[in-house]
């Protein structure tokens, strides 16, 4: 029986994607649930499974773009086989080819990758490091290899349909949007007395670690109570309230910058924010965000301070009206009752939408959020650490 691969809908407002990447050859034997192709959409890039198990022949090309719904490749189940793996060979770099010697290594690749390996003479294969948590070299593993290895080259690459899409989001914002941004500082020392005290136990308990994300979260999420145009979006000539707080969580992927959503934040637990935020970080660096799991946030954090960044100024993530910078934490003197001491300190940004968002209600949301983070025994645990966090 021959079986017709369609291309399935990533999203209720997706009409069309992108084959990134066939992942097996033309006329290879497939598994069932096998993944066998790449699929880019101005969301997320996602694994297209084999319906079921036989002799696949590809109809389209890596990198056409084509409809939701249409047919990419068709499984013949009549046939009857197992499914390839591909012999990769130690590479000499005096070598053209793999050549075929007894220091064999058996090794997961994607045909295409395997292709670019043939193709050059100075990739040695073991220095190939997969990007992927299931092991498989790919395109893009070749790739940066070649790079690392070349001197003073250039090379090409088109863009994915999601980077496009964040590439035409991001200037939108800036053309379409009265885009401004406020500063604050937070003194951190409370935070990290609490973190000392207690993220032994609470690792011991939940299985993760009491970062500082959930902070932020839980901040946020009381302040936007107190000023709801933070939490608003505009719609044509109205504003929308929103009287939940779906906070998106800026994770820098492979493919680009993902937003996944914890939804419902302001009834979350500490335990809960972090184990959210956790296990949604890893599906978007292994590309497994679902798009339902990045879309309908109202208000995003971004965090430049894991990357060294000591201020910035973030992008509004549409149609949100405001998004909320962390940067990195540097022990700076400050004055604390009169004399000069040394502080963990963090700069920290709001950029909103000045349409909906005036100043006067910017300004005072940030400075909330920094009195819930300067006094988080008080204002967080509601004076009890310990009975909050379950501990």
């Amino acid at each position: 029986m021959i079986i017709d691969m369609k291309v399935p809908s990533p999203g209720e407002s997706i009409l069309e994607v992108e084959i990134a990447e066939w992942l097996v050859e033309d006329g290879e034997y497939v598994e069932k649930d096998q993944a066998i192709a790449e699929i880019d959409s101005d969301k997320a890039t996602l694994e297209l499974p084999a319906e079921e198990s036989g002799k696949i022949k590809i109809l389209v090309e890596n990198g056409e773009t084509v409809a939701v719904g249409d047919v990419v490749c068709r499984i013949d189940t009549s046939v009857i086989g197992e499914a390839k793996t591909v012999n990769v060979k130690n590479v000499d770099t005096t070598q053209k080819n793999i050549s075929n010697d007894s220091n064999l290594k058996k090794t997961k690749i994607t045909p295409l990758a395997s292709a670019i390996i043939n193709s050059h003479d100075t990739i040695l294969v073991n220095n190939i490091n997969a990007s992927a948590k299931d092991g498989k070299i790919r395109k893009s593993d070749v790739i940066n290899t070649i790079s690392e290895k070349s001197n003073h080259n250039s090379s090409r690459k088109k863009m994915s349909t999601l980077r496009r899409k964040i590439a035409q989001r991001l200037v939108a914002v800036k053309n379409e949007t009265a885009m401004l941004t406020t500063f604050n500082e937070v003194d951190m020392n409370n935070i990290f007395n609490i973190r000392s005290e207690f993220k032994d136990k609470f690792k011991d308990k939940y299985s993760v670690n009491l970062g500082f994300m959930s902070f932020f979260t839980k901040a946020v999420t009381l302040s936007l109570k107190e000023f709801q145009d933070v939490n608003a979006m505009i719609d044509g000539n109205e504003i929308v309230y929103h009287n939940y707080c779906d906070i998106g969580i800026a994770v820098s992927a492979e493919k680009g910058l993902m937003v996944p959503v914890l939804r419902n934040a302001e009834k979350m637990s500490f335990d809960k924010i972090e184990n959210s935020i956790r296990n949604l970080a890893i599906k978007a660096r292994e590309g497994k965000l679902k798009i339902d799991e990045m879309t309908g946030g109202t208000f995003t954090i971004t965090n430049g301070g894991v990357f060294g960044s000591m201020l910035s100024t973030p992008i509004i993530n549409p149609p949100q009206s405001a998004i909320l910078g962390m940067h990195n934490i540097v022990q700076r003197p400050i004055a604390v009752d009169g004399k000069v001491t040394i502080r963990p300190m963090m700069y920290v940004a709001l950029s909103y939408d000045h349409r909906i968002i005036d100043g006067k209600e910017s300004v005072g949301f940030l400075c909330k959020v920094k009195e819930y983070l300067e006094n988080p025994v008080d204002l967080l645990f509601n004076g009890n650490v310990r009975k909050t966090l379950n501990l």
